[in-house]
């Protein structure tokens, strides 16, 4: 499993939620901030994920691909903030 999925559901975040923030995350990775905070998880949690992130970003496309959505849409929306 992901380490970033794993991370959420340690935390009990729900299938429903991880597939929200992912959904989100595909669409417009701004709004994937803003769901992420939303999510109630302890600072120092959030931090460990963002350090994942960070660190390792293609952890992002795995976790896509494992929920099977199309990681295409995060690279157009990545683009679009770009410019």
């Amino acid at each position: 499993m992901n380490p970033i999925i794993a991370l959420l559901k340690e935390n009990n975040v729900s299938e429903e939620k991880i597939n929200e923030l992912f959904q989100t995350l595909t669409q417009n990775p701004l709004a994937a901030m803003t769901t992420l905070s939303q999510l109630g998880l302890p600072q120092d949690k959030l931090q460990q994920l963002m350090a994942q992130v960070m660190q390792n970003p293609a952890l992002l496309k795995e976790a896509v691909d494992e929920l099977g959505l199309d990681f295409t849409k995060v690279e157009e929306a990545k683009e679009r903030l770009q410019q």
